[in-house]
């Protein structure tokens, strides 16, 4: 029988560094073809942009296939199972198979997938890599100890007893068979060994976790852990294991087209105090420049922003100017709209 092709699938929370990641992995292949499966939250597709534009040769546009049309675990039969045969019936085979789910999938029935007739005998789920915000968790977004939170949470009655991050960061964990804690360079020696060992005690003993900055990891440790991940389902637990399927009524995503920027400064001081007033949890876009021939890449988490050119706009090419705005359920469009093209 023809040996399966492995697949490994990327989860974690929105702005972890999962692009970061394949971009790395694609740099660090070792001549491995690689094709990607991209599962973008929000209709412009950055995360595929920013991958497309690696320009390596072990993982080229045609390598490279976005699934736009919502949270991949809730639309497997009809996106993802057809993306996947067609991988497979390629003449040109790729080498490995890497999925990045959107920061709101739930990893268990994405790898429940790989074990459908159509595709079981020909690839198998190398591992699931969740990649985890260290600030974030050091500043307790997802404590080691939900329940103790929760009763916390309830006793005030200020705040939003609702939790639904914290429940789908506990399936990713809980899921995973490798947890990098990212952004290692942003916390100190105490505050990462205090992470790691909360991590360690919440997931499956057989769990490797590691450390990583920029997402910087050697293809070398996440490829090949051999995993096979859709025969141990049992041994991966969900809060979500007797519901049919889950609901993302809690966010909301949507494109702002804000026109050519006087700044980045400029833009990044509107954004800051759209941040602060709103439920925004995730930014992210292609900006042009007033006076720049160069494309701005903005990513912003929380009321962490980061920006940097990538590339001069191509002859002909549309001068795109827009955001991906990510938030809370029931964040006021039209507000943070206001705010940010002032």
């Amino acid at each position: 029988m023809t040996q399966k092709i492995p697949a490994t699938v990327i989860t974690g929370f929105l702005g972890a560094g999962k692009t970061s990641l394949i971009r790395n992995l694609i740099e660090k292949s070792e001549g491995r073809k690689l094709a990607l499966i991209i599962n973008e939250f929000g209709d412009l597709g950055v995360d595929g942009e920013l991958l497309k534009g690696c320009g390596n040769e072990n993982c080229t546009e045609e390598d490279i296939v976005e699934l736009a049309n919502g949270c991949i675990c809730c639309t497997v039969a009809d996106d993802f199972l057809p993306t996947i045969q067609k991988l497979l019936d390629r003449e040109d085979k790729p080498d490995h198979i890497i999925v990045e789910t959107s920061g709101l999938a739930l990893p268990k029935p994405l790898v429940r997938a790989f074990g459908w007739p159509e595709v079981r005998t020909r690839v198998t789920v190398d591992g699931v890599v969740t990649v985890i915000d260290g600030p974030a968790f050091r500043d307790g977004l997802f404590a080691a100890n939900p329940e103790a939170v929760q009763a916390q949470r309830e006793a005030d009655e200020m705040l939003d007893h609702d939790s639904p991050l914290e429940e789908l960061f506990d399936d990713q964990v809980n899921c995973a068979d490798m947890i990098l804690i990212n952004k290692s360079d942003m916390l100190d020696a105490e505050a990462l060994a205090k992470a790691t060992a909360t991590l360690k005690a919440r997931v499956r003993p057989a769990v490797k976790l590691l450390s990583t900055s920029h997402a910087d990891i050697d293809a070398r440790v996440l490829l090949g852990l051999g995993a096979a991940a859709e025969d141990d389902l049992a041994a991966r637990p969900s809060v979500h294991d007797d519901a049919d399927d889950h609901e993302h009524d809690d966010f909301d995503s949507f494109v702002l087209d804000v026109g050519a920027i006087p700044s980045p400064a400029h833009l990044i001081e509107r954004l800051e105090a759209a941040i602060a007033d709103h439920k925004i949890l995730r930014v992210k876009g292609f900006l042009t420049v007033e006076g720049k021939e160069m494309r701005l890449i903005l990513q912003g988490v929380g009321n962490r922003l980061q920006h940097y050119f990538d590339r001069e706009w191509d002859a002909g090419e549309p001068r795109i100017s827009k955001l991906v705005i990510i938030g809370e359920h029931g964040m006021d469009r039209e507000a943070i709209a206001r705010v940010i093209t002032a």
